[in-house]
């Protein structure tokens, strides 16, 4: 959410890309839980994951955080894959040597990663969350009934063919003709963000790298189109035929008035997947991961296994 600082540290990758990261919370070597970040689509290593200082010192808690390909201080990946993604965060965690276990949380796009290494990592994996993830209309475990007349899968649809066949054409028609003002491109749109999500971007600077005067730069829309076009292309695998034990530690984070990814869907998704732990936000739209407690929750859950009442689903704020 915030500009990255002009220079940041950087591993080089194997392939000869650098990749940019941040450390925070309590020191590595003292940690007790070492948590990776995943951030989403037009964000980076700079995102706010809003918890309290106070849980982080108390559970002992070191978060890393990188730019994906191509975003930030990162190198773009011309080879760009699902499965780079997740060797990318295999080769980070490895060099900056935070154990042979660690946990995982990816939020909205950076859900596309997470799902990733469940499939082709998940020996490396204490836990993982998913918080407000993207749901990719390609896999074949979806229902048509559900999806048939979802219109954000028309969008998508729509949008992946022109990203991947017509680039320029898009990339002109975004600078040129969508957007008349150099204001964010989905700031306080009630068709991206419910009530409790504008009241969020009220209080933050939103998202700098979807405004018009950004997305002139071919780097930026380039970088967009790439993450699109991975996590929303043809994927390997579907996440409900993965292998998940009932002693793994996977939860899925969704609000209930999302309107980027309807909640229906992962509902979908969890009873193909018992063992998923499922948390539905009432009254919660796509930036849940900034509201008030969130983060606590999903690190109680995620590092202790505790269930906090407000987050459960079907309970509002008005009924505690």
């Amino acid at each position: 959410m915030e500009d990255p600082p002009a220079i940041s540290p950087r591993i080089r990758l194997r392939d000869g890309r650098f990749l940019a990261y941040a450390e925070r919370g309590v020191p590595k070597d003292e940690a007790k839980y070492r948590i990776v970040l995943v951030h989403g689509f037009g964000s980076s290593k700079e995102m706010n994951f809003n918890a309290s200082q106070e849980l982080i010192k108390e559970l002992g808690i070191y978060f890393l955080l990188y730019d994906r390909a191509g975003y930030g201080e990162s190198d773009p990946n011309p080879k760009r894959s699902l499965k780079s993604e997740v060797l990318d965060i295999e080769e980070l965690a490895d060099q900056l040597q935070i154990g042979s276990k660690f946990y995982l949380i990816g939020v909205s796009m950076g859900s596309c990663t997470t799902w990733g290494c469940l499939k082709h990592i998940p020996h490396r994996l204490e836990g993982v969350a998913l918080v407000a993830p993207v749901v990719n209309y390609r896999w074949p475990s979806l229902p048509k009934k559900l999806i048939k007349k979802d219109y954000r899968r028309g969008i998508i649809k729509w949008s992946f063919r022109i990203s991947k066949y017509a680039p320029g054409l898009l990339h002109w028609w975004i600078i040129q003709k969508l957007f008349p003002s150099t204001s964010s491109v989905l700031e306080s749109n009630p068709v991206y963000f419910n009530s409790n999500d504008i009241e969020i971007l009220k209080r933050t600077t939103g998202f700098p790298m979807l405004t018009k005067d950004k997305l002139r730069e071919r780097n930026v829309f380039d970088t967009l189109r790439d993450d699109f076009l991975v996590g929303f292309g043809h994927w390997d695998f579907d996440p409900a035929d993965l292998s998940i034990s009932s002693d793994s530690s996977v939860h899925i984070w969704h609000g209930n008035e999302d309107k980027v990814v309807p909640f229906q869907l992962h509902r979908w998704i969890v009873k193909k997947q018992p063992m998923i732990k499922y948390h539905e936000i009432p009254e919660g739209g796509h930036l849940i991961v900034h509201y008030d407690g969130t983060c606590d929750a999903i690190l109680r859950a995620l590092l202790l296994g505790e269930d906090q009442k407000q987050h459960r689903p079907g309970i509002s704020a008005a009924a505690e």
